[in-house]
């Protein structure tokens, strides 16, 4: 099944390659921590936004490739370009994924029975 530019198989071909990394042996040994660090507190609305920006860094930037290219600037190759308009494509359906169980899951919660 072909959905917005990403089918199905490479998907799942994606998915295989970060479990078989996720396997692989470490290298470095681990860090043991005598001491512990507090750690500070990570929200949900930064991290969000961190990623909204970065979504949105992706897509301009696809678009300044894209106007450079059509404007006849030989630093920007053919291949340069799909590659970063593949990754803003890909950044972007991400995005909306998430925001779909975002609202998947406002949508359950409100819909519980006090």
């Amino acid at each position: 099944m072909r959905t917005g530019g990403i089918d199905s198989s490479q998907i799942q071909s994606m998915i295989a390659q970060l479990k078989a990394h996720a396997t692989r042996p470490q290298l470095t040994p681990p860090v043991v921590q005598t001491e512990t660090v507090a750690a500070p507190k990570a929200e949900f609305s930064d991290a969000l936004k961190t990623a909204l920006d970065s979504v949105n860094a992706s897509q301009v930037k696809s678009s300044e490739m894209g106007k450079r290219f059509a404007m006849g600037d030989d630093s920007v190759s053919l291949s340069d370009l799909m590659i970063t308009m593949q990754k803003s494509s890909i950044n972007f359906q991400a995005a909306i994924q998430v925001r779909n169980k975002l609202v998947t899951a406002y949508h359950d919660i409100m819909n519980m029975q006090v």
